[in-house]
């Protein structure tokens, strides 16, 4: 078995408990609300921001066993590199704020979650902030470009207002495909092990920001993904 290959078998538990989380059960459902995509938006851009110094502080730390993988750091810095305007502009297309997002702070959760990624970076592994990559990454993929049609249509808003997430989950595909051939180069068991171990603890802590998000009423708590989801839905949670 290639470590990618063992990286999604042995986080795919985690991704489920991210995938249940009440909201995202009610974006794919079409149960959505101004107030919660633009907290949600908020929220993306105060751990995106932190992508790009994120990168250079990984590829900074890289001990020279993995000293190849800075050369793709570098590449995916210059690709990430302004994404978090496009989220500002998602917010002002949406009628929210984007000067107070930008002035204000991140929910706790989402702190939180940042603050592991650098700690991980500085205190653990460097490597282990590839963890986060395969949360994040992995869930655009799968959720971005149907949640943003399922959240698009109730609300009635432009298209100007999903700029992150429909390139995202465009951008993502081709970052996923490259993901899967840098991690199937990672050969120290202590890396690979860092990994996982983040993945998982990304999968909890990706989960507690979405938690943090305000429900729509339509969108009640549940304790598990709908019994009865969209054949796209059905897809996207495979």
């Amino acid at each position: 078995m290639t470590f990618h290959a063992r990286l999604l078998q042995e986080t795919a538990a985690a991704r489920q408990g991210l995938l249940a989380t009440p909201i995202i059960q009610g974006a794919l459902r079409g149960q959505v609300s101004l107030a919660s995509y633009l907290a949600f938006l908020r929220e993306a851009y105060h751990h995106v921001r932190h992508t790009v110094p994120l990168l250079r502080a990984t590829r900074d730390a890289l001990p020279a066993r993995n000293a190849w993988l800075r050369g793709p750091l570098d590449e995916y810095i210059e690709e990430e590199t302004g994404h978090d305007e496009w989220i500002l502009n998602d917010i002002r297309a949406a009628g929210g704020d984007a000067d107070a997002v930008r002035h204000g702070p991140p929910n706790h959760a989402t702190e939180v979650m940042v603050a592991y990624a650098y700690d991980t970076i500085a205190r653990i592994n460097p490597l282990g902030f590839f963890g986060m990559v395969h949360v994040l990454e992995g869930t655009s993929v799968s959720l971005a470009l149907l949640a943003a049609d399922a959240i698009q249509k109730p609300l009635s808003l432009p298209d100007a207002a999903f700029s992150y997430l429909r390139s995202h989950g465009t951008l993502d595909q081709e970052h996923t495909a490259h993901f899967e051939l840098l991690m199937d180069k990672v050969e120290d068991p202590g890396d690979q092990e860092a990994i996982v171990h983040a993945a998982k603890a990304f999968f909890r802590l990706y989960g507690e920001v979405f938690r943090s998000l305000p429900l729509p009423d339509a969108a009640l708590p549940v304790t598990a993904p709908s019994p009865s989801p969209t054949p796209a839905a059905a897809e996207a949670l495979a």
